[in-house]
């Protein structure tokens, strides 16, 4: 992924919302409809699982320029490269703890890749060696919607770089975005009625509040 493809990615205002965990096609085209840059579609178990055949349907009706990722949780290389790429996934999301060959060797061959780790883990330093594009902080249980403390996220990457995820809500992302200042924001129960069903007042109210965030410190820091 070059410099051009990531700034394409986050639009005009410079913030990449990914609105993961998405079950229905209808959730898909709303949330891209609302304004986000990416819809994630976890394959990993979860309340939101998904399978592979029904991601495939719901791809090929979302808009041409939107990021659809694939979420796995140590799963298999070959496995997640065959899935990505049987499906046309523009990005995999590799939430486990995956080695650094097994990291390199999906990102050699499926699209962008993000490696996530919980907020303070060791391996963080060495994120420059998974060969990833992308690092994405998560709290330490993903999809319980538990806030992290944002002071382990502070200086470990190029905010460039950097996907925030873990607890975030309407009422806390704009706040996050300010902190942080990262590529990116990425939620999944902060904006649901029950486990893999959105909300559309939350996914409106989250999106907005990104977006309104990310404009604001575009215009405090023209630079």
């Amino acid at each position: 992924m070059t410099q051009i493809e990531l700034q394409e990615a986050t639009g005009e205002d410079g913030i990449f919302v990914k609105i993961c965990g998405v079950t229905t096609e209808a959730d898909a085209l709303l949330a891209v409809g609302m304004g986000a840059s990416a819809v994630g579609f976890i394959f990993a178990p979860s309340p939101r699982q998904m399978a592979p055949s029904a991601v495939a349907d719901i791809v090929k009706r979302l808009p041409h320029e939107t990021v659809t990722v694939g979420v796995f949780r140590d799963e298999a290389p070959k496995r997640v490269v065959e899935i990505a790429n049987h499906i046309g996934l523009r990005a995999v999301q590799l939430h486990g703890v995956e080695s650094v060959e097994d990291t390199r060797w999906v990102a050699s061959r499926a699209g962008w890749t993000i490696k996530a780790f919980p907020a303070g883990h060791r391996n963080i330093d060495r994120f420059s060696e998974y060969g990833a594009e992308l690092l994405l902080i998560d709290g330490n249980n993903p999809g319980s919607g538990e806030l992290f403390d944002w002071r382990l996220a502070e200086g470990v990457l190029d905010p460039r770089r950097l996907i925030v995820s873990g607890g975030l809500r309407p009422e806390n992302v704009g706040a996050a975005i300010e902190h942080l200042q990262p590529w990116g924001v990425d939620v999944a129960s902060g904006v649901e009625a029950s486990p893999g069903v959105k909300d559309p007042g939350k996914l409106r109210d989250f999106i907005g509040a990104a977006h309104h965030a990310a404009r604001a410190l575009k215009a405090s820091h023209p630079g």
